[in-house]
């Protein structure tokens, strides 16, 4: 473990907490349990993810098969997650460790103000020594409301408390160069900031009880890195996973961190679905853009701006090409900046402290 981390986020997946079976696999919680208050009795502070309601009101709740797809899932997860929040605080409370429960959807990440609100209430909670406990609210969350996975979920909340490592636990070491079930398969153990598309070695099979895949993984996992997070794709199924990871020996898929961004650009770069136009830029804008000096977005740089926004509004930088350059929040509306294309000495549209530059790209 890097002696910098500080602050932890654990993501622990469906199927980390079932058995084959698709019974609710208590020892294996309590297992983690266990290595997360050893975690914190060292001096970590700790947020966990954890998928698995869906899963636990399959198990305890069985429908009729009237019901649809949508309502099924959204029954389960109503049901399921009073006995997953119970099993937690239970094996939390027998340890010393007292929890919180926070249910969220895809738009509480929207608004600026709502998300410092949700950074606040979990810097508390961390503050107080209370271990936060997240689910999306499957039971309220359909369609565009959803989170790819938890996946996506973990990244966003690793961005939003300024974590320093982010750990999503699956049931396999990480990502491998062939199937995770070929013994010839060779598991891939660091991920450079420069490293070639992992995505032809990954298989795009979906785990049983939840929406995620290793694609998803790798996506998050990557654009984490990118904002300055460690991530660490392992399995929750081994023993002492965590134990291993304190200790800097863990069999796993790491991506090295980048340069550490400001928590404003951590929202930003995570604020992709809510982008409301896009912004053309030319060769001028994108080189600037691109190279390692301090710069904004000036209305000489834009070729063209696509689509309508407000001032505050989140957009896309493009090239004109097409191929996506980062996201920024506009300093003034669609209208305007229209009205600005291609002038000089001009207030820029987006400010380089609310623009997100992708290193990925």
């Amino acid at each position: 473990m890097p002696s910098t981390t500080q602050t932890l986020v654990i993501k622990i997946g469906s199927n980390v907490l079932t058995m084959a079976n698709g019974s609710p696999d208590l020892q294996r919680m309590s297992t983690l349990v266990d290595q997360v208050v050893f975690l914190l009795e060292k001096g970590l502070k700790v947020v966990l993810v954890s998928s698995g309601a869906v899963a636990f009101g399959r198990k305890s709740q069985p429908l009729s098969p009237k019901t649809d797809a949508v309502s099924r899932k959204q029954v389960w997860a109503a049901i399921g997650q009073i006995d997953l929040i119970r099993a937690y605080k239970e094996l939390f409370s027998g340890k010393g460790h007292p929890i919180a429960q926070l249910m969220v959807t895809r738009e509480d990440f929207r608004d600026r103000t709502h998300y410092l609100n949700m950074k606040n209430c979990l810097q508390g909670l961390l503050k107080n020594h209370i271990v936060p406990v997240i689910n999306e609210n499957d039971a309220v969350a359909v369609t565009e409301l959803m989170f790819t996975d938890n996946d996506e979920l973990a990244g966003l909340v690793a961005a939003m408390v300024d974590a320093d490592s982010l750990i999503l636990l699956t049931n396999v070491d990480g990502i491998f160069k062939g199937h995770p079930s070929d013994p010839e398969s060779e598991l891939i153990l660091h991920v450079g900031q420069k490293m070639p598309d992992l995505s032809q070695y990954i298989s795009t099979h979906k785990s049983s009880f939840g929406r995620g895949g290793m694609l998803t993984k790798m996506t998050m996992a990557k654009k984490s890195a990118d904002l300055g997070i460690e991530v660490l794709i392992a399995n929750g199924k081994k023993d002492n996973v965590l134990i291993a990871y304190y200790n800097k020996d863990l069999k796993c898929t790491y991506f090295e961190p980048g340069k550490s961004k400001h928590n404003h650009k951590k929202w930003i770069a995570h604020s992709d679905n809510y982008s409301k136009g896009e912004i053309i830029i030319n060769e001028g804008a994108k080189r600037a853009l691109l190279s390692e000096k301090i710069t904004s977005l000036l209305p000489v740089g834009i070729h063209a701006i696509n689509g309508d926004f407000l001032k505050g509004d989140i957009v896309r930088i493009m090239d004109t090409s097409g191929k996506r350059i980062g996201l920024g929040k506009a300093e003034y509306g669609a209208a305007t900046a229209r009205d600005k294309i291609g002038l000089g000495g001009q207030k820029p549209l987006v400010h380089y402290d609310y623009l997100y530059i992708s290193e990925l790209n």
